[in-house]
């Protein structure tokens, strides 16, 4: 295993035996004084969970100068805006774990009639604590094959759970939630989840994905701009969106970020909106998935 491999493993197992020690601390009574039996142990397995966390960051920054941008089509279509970009930032959410160093989200953002409010709901400082996912705009939306690829993995068994878009909510999931995830591994931060690749060393991850909206399996071929999911709200997310990001691997315990630009788009920054439009092909498909008695609206 490499360093980029272990190093998440001795992180869980800190993380493990700091709670073993603090669960020990109330049921059991250890011999000798406290600071020997739980409270020394406890500051070194918080001084080893700091060092392996510097290090798993350390071991995925990408060595040298990145390569040139690899072009790829949109994963989307309609009008977004773009969050937490490489276009303002690197590493774009301030890690280069997961191989997310160029990674972007982007949210749904139609436009409304003239005095209505937006289609996407604001942020909330008191209320409501949480939302459904329906009154997003983006869940449900679907998400499109950047490229020519192979599926090398497609998970979709995780809930999509409510948000996380005010003050209480944020700072549940960044202290609580992201925590556990983080714990669990790579698997709970992202979600459900595809990983495509792209041929010469580049594979595609797309993150959030909605729960049994999947419509690929390990070991597919897709076409570019053929629809592969729908956006969702699981793993680590304030609200239904799309993070995806290129990387060099498609283990993410082991991956080094890729940077990207979108044809037609380039990179959008933060709070900046795009409009893709529909591709043909993607068209006809949604033509041809309606049928009479269909309603609209997202589950």
């Amino acid at each position: 295993m490499s360093v980029r491999e272990v190093v998440p493993v001795a992180m869980r197992l800190s993380w493990l035996v700091l709670f073993g020690l603090m669960i020990g601390e109330f049921v059991t009574d250890l011999p000798g004084p406290g600071w020997a039996t739980t409270f020394l142990p406890a500051m070194v397995v918080l001084a080893l969970m700091v060092a392996t966390t510097a290090l798993q960051a350390r071991a995925a920054a990408p060595r040298g100068e990145p390569g040139p941008p690899v072009e790829v089509d949109p994963p989307v279509t309609g009008r977004w805006s773009a969050l937490n970009s490489p276009a303002d930032k690197v590493p774009s959410h301030g890690t280069h774990v997961y191989g997310q160093t160029y990674a972007i989200d982007i949210v749904a953002d139609p436009e409304t009639a003239e005095g209505e409010p937006p289609a996407r709901p604001a942020f909330r400082w008191l209320w409501p604590l949480f939302r459904r996912n329906r009154a997003f705009p983006a869940f449900g939306a679907p998400l499109l094959a950047v490229a020519d690829a192979t599926v090398v993995r497609a998970n979709d068994g995780q809930r999509d759970h409510l948000s996380r878009n005010s003050l209480l909510g944020l700072i549940y999931l960044m202290l609580i939630e992201g925590n556990i995830r983080s714990i669990a591994g790579a698997r709970r931060v992202i979600g459900n989840h595809v990983i495509l690749d792209l041929g010469d060393g580049t594979y595609a991850a797309y993150a959030h994905v909605r729960r049994g909206s999947l419509r690929v399996e390990a070991g597919d071929t897709v076409r570019a701009g053929q629809r592969i999911g729908s956006v969702g709200n699981s793993g680590n997310s304030s609200e239904p969106h799309l993070h995806v990001h290129l990387m060099d691997s498609p283990d993410l315990d082991d991956a080094r970020g890729i940077p990207f630009t979108w044809r037609g788009v380039g990179v959008p920054a933060n709070g900046e909106t795009f409009t893709v439009e529909e591709r043909a092909a993607a068209a006809e498909e949604r033509i041809a998935e309606v049928r009479p008695g269909d309603v609209g609206g997202a589950g």
